[in-house]
């Protein structure tokens, strides 16, 4: 339905003008406040527990807000909160009065609570109605939520967790996955999503490993990259997260400080933030919580505007964290007062203020007026904020609250779901089968299903999954979508055998009252199925999740002591573990017949896991992440220069993984032969081919993941032992083999050398073709000729790689 409202005559709302032009007469009419309020946001839906809202009104220190984390009782179990510090800054809301002046974005009015599709359209079309004709200007308000594992809402599907998208190496797949997310949110009228994140993985005890794709920067920026496009395919905006450095916190404490010097940013950090602009056309970035080198990213100039605008050329928008801006005040302490802290978050770089306008309204209009602040840095973030409102239809004279195709959609429809089956097969790691035990013999009579995870449909999702985020708040309403555990989908696989469960012990607590039973059904069976792992939660409310950090990589709880005592029994074992973080697995896995890796894999994780384990699906996952030996120490990646490795005599701590980063078995065995390579010597600004064939050369057909790793041998800096350079999955059938052929730019060489710019530098390249980052197949090598070169943003960021039939494949 097409509405009349304000800008219907004014010319700003033509879509026969430029943009630019039309965002030009638009601001010229607006006021002060008129244009703070376009950069800031509101969230009607926030709201936090009343005993928790009075338990903090009884400690405020003053009027204005101004106590420290200790004062909130920051580092206490938030059992309802989706964000940092929720109850800090919940408080009731008079929509009319916080939006006299309009409004830049609604938050979360979806992903909030729980409420059907179609009550939520009407609720959110009555209040852009509302923006449109009671205000001076008529602007609607861009809508946002979350998208990590799927839109945030209530009955819309549950994909697997961002950690097991990596794990399936497959980029073309999570691009339809989140075009699927993307259509879901554009239908209900959601403008922007708050997705992906693009942290690399730097510590495993970091409770948000579940939430990154992965410990290796080229992984990363594929898989986001390709989310990137799929999302913005579909209308909707991709913010790419957190920028930049938050992964990297001292201890793996979430918000710590990141003792992170400019090379190892500039490497390992930044690059998949660049390729998902460049590559994939994100238009909108999320800063960091994190202090890098001393500085928050809320207020660094240097990050915010010289690296992501200057160098890269990025023109969307900088939206804050949520509450970031107002923590430079609250846990940074580099600023007095809200307005101080909008300051400088305003100067740096960000745009908009999220979820709510605390530091961008009133605190920020005063220091405005009073010329101690520039009106210009006002005008130069509304402009990026009016110009992408118009680019999305949002100041058209026709624009209609009411989406179109809203009436009856279905956030869960059987496409979703075959996606997320996909998505889950093909992210489910098999990391080892000594024993032969997989897949499960057919004549099985009875098998024991032990472990906390076992009989929990809710252990597949992860934490911004909205059955894990929002609904532990509703329990009577279920997870709102189908949803089976493993125990069932195995029951359901082979009706035939007799599947018996016991839980052995919770997921977190120390509870070991259950494992002399789950002891004495493994004995009485002819194998036992443990599947342990993690409770997706936040801030403390599970063992992964944002702010559910870890001080090692044991097992939560008990579950070791309950894998120790089935081991003893003498049954044969089959390990299993559904999590958001690589465990130890290593101290118990020289003794299982089996090991399965299976990260949060999503709505069908059940039906996934028990064809794996069955052998209906041959797996076919690799590691995006190490899984570690031992549970002390300091966790490392993979990603080191020579003394991050084991040396002997250097340390006496082992730093061999139980599996290394790319690792994956398979149900059949792959031939790799014929390197070939198109060139010996290579220009500094050149490019060379490397192939070689794989062959399929056991009784089911089965995909083999080539990895290409390189190593720089000799450089003015230490380099890694390898790096992944380019990865293809490849199909075959029995006794099929095919051609991989890699196209490696020299720029895909470059690091950032002494003077801190980033260089292509002659010399040996040593090439390495592997089914793992340890397990190395096939060696080549060719120098690089020519200069020292210097490159910049137009640097080539990916490898091409085609996969062709062999010759023998060929028809005659």
């Amino acid at each position: 339905m097409t509405m009349s409202s304000p800008r219907t005559h004014r010319p700003w709302s033509s879509t026969e003008l430029p943009v630019g032009r039309r965002v030009e007469l638009l601001m010229a009419e607006m006021s002060l406040e008129e244009k703070l309020a376009q950069l800031g946001s509101l969230w009607p839906g926030l709201t936090v527990p009343q005993e928790t809202r009075d338990e903090h009104a009884a400690r405020e220190g003053d009027a204005d807000g101004t106590e420290t984390a200790a004062d909130t009782g920051a580092d206490r179990d938030r059992s309802g909160n989706v964000a940092p510090l929720q109850e800090v800054f919940a408080r009731p809301v008079d929509f009319a009065a916080a939006t006299e002046h309009g409004l830049g974005q609604l938050t979360r009015p979806f992903g909030s609570r729980p409420v059907e599709p179609a009550d939520g359209v009407k609720e959110l079309v009555a209040q852009q109605r509302d923006l449109i004709t009671r205000t001076r200007l008529g602007l609607p308000a861009l809508v946002h939520e979350e998208c990590l594992t799927g839109f945030t809402a209530y009955r819309a599907s549950v994909f697997p967790a961002s950690i097991a998208w990596a794990a399936a190496f497959d980029p073309e797949l999570v691009e339809t996955m989140a075009a699927a997310i993307g259509e879901g949110m554009h239908a209900l009228g959601v403008h922007q999503g708050l997705s992906p994140v693009l942290d690399v993985v730097r510590d495993y005890r970091w409770g948000r490993v579940e939430e990154t794709l992965g410990e290796d920067p080229y992984l990363v920026s594929a898989i986001g990259t390709a989310y990137v496009r799929g999302l913005e395919s579909s209308g909707v905006i991709s913010t790419l997260k957190h920028f930049a450095g938050y992964s990297a916190s001292r201890a793996a404490r979430n918000h710590g400080p990141v003792g992170m010097g400019p090379r190892e940013l500039a490497d390992v950090i930044l690059p998949p933030f660049e390729a998902a602009i460049r590559e994939g056309g994100a238009r909108s970035v999320m800063n960091s919580y994190s202090e890098v080198d001393g500085v928050p990213a809320a207020a660094d100039a240097s990050l915010l505007t010289d690296v992501l605008r200057e160098q890269w050329g990025f023109d969307g928008t900088v939206v804050s964290d949520y509450w970031a801006i107002a923590f430079l005040r609250l846990l940074h302490h580099v600023a007095n007062s809200w307005g101080e802290a909008g300051a400088q978050s305003l100067s740096a770089g960000i745009d908009v203020e999220l979820p709510g306008t605390l530091c961008y309204g009133e605190p920020l209009a005063e220091l405005v007026r009073s010329g101690q602040v520039p009106e210009a840095l006002v005008d130069r973030a509304l402009e990026r904020v009016l110009r992408q409102k118009a680019e999305l239809g949002l100041l058209d004279a026709d624009w209609s609250p009411e989406p179109v195709g809203a009436a009856g959609v279905d956030l869960d429809p059987p496409a979703n779901r075959e996606t997320a089956r996909l998505l889950a097969e093909r992210g489910i790691v098999l990391l080892d089968n000594p024993g032969t035990l997989l897949p499960l013999a057919p004549g099985l009579r009875k098998v024991a299903v032990v472990g906390p995870c076992a009989d929990d449909a809710n252990a597949f999702f992860g934490c911004y999954s909205f059955p894990n985020h929002v609904l532990p708040r509703y329990p009577e309403l279920g997870n709102g979508i189908e949803a089976v555990s493993l125990l069932e989908a195995l029951r359901a696989e082979r009706p035939e055998t007799e599947w018996v469960h016991e839980t052995g012990c919770p997921v977190k607590e120390p509870d070991r009252s259950g494992i002399a039973a789950a002891a004495a059904a493994a004995e009485d069976a002819e194998l036992c199925v443990v599947v342990v792992g993690d409770r997706a939660g936040l801030f403390g409310g599970g063992t992964s999740g944002e702010g559910c950090d870890v001080t090692d990589l044991a097992l939560p709880g008990v579950q070791d002591e309950l894998v120790e005592a089935l081991l003893a029994t003498g049954t044969p074992v089959v390990l299993v573990s559904v999590s958001g973080r690589p465990y130890a697995l290593g101290v118990h896995t020289d003794r299982t017949g089996a090991a399965v890796q299976a990260f949060f894999p999503g709505e069908e994780g059940g039906p996934a896991l028990a064809g794996i384990l069955c052998g209906r699906v041959n797996p076919s996952g690799r590691l995006p992440v190490q899984i570690p030996s031992t549970p002390g120490g300091q966790p490392h990646t993979y990603l080191a220069p020579p003394l991050g490795h084991t040396a002997a005599g250097v340390s006496s701590l082992r730093t061999v993984p139980a599996f290394p980063f790319g690792h994956g078995a398979s149900y059949t065995a792959f031939e790799w032969s014929g390197a070939e390579l198109s060139a010996r010597e290579v220009p500094t600004d050149g490019e060379v081919e490397i192939s070689m064939l794989v062959r399929n050369t056991g009784e089911r057909a089965g995909t083999e993941v080539v990895q290409l790793y390189f190593n720089d041998p000799v450089a003015q800096l230490p380099r890694p032992v390898s790096q992944l350079a380019g990865f293809a999955r490849v199909d075959l059938e029995p006794g099929q083999e095919r051609r991989v052929t890699f196209r490696l730019h020299s720029d895909r060489t470059a690091f950032t050398g002494r003077d801190l710019t980033r260089i292509v530098e002659p010399g040996e390249i040593r090439l390495l073709l592997g089914a793992s980052s340890d397990d190395i197949r096939l060696r080549e090598s060719f120098r690089l000729t020519g200069p020292v070169r210097t490159v910049g943003a137009d640097r080539v960021l990916f490898t091409p790689v085609t996969v062709s039939p062999a010759a023998a494949d060929l028809p005659a």
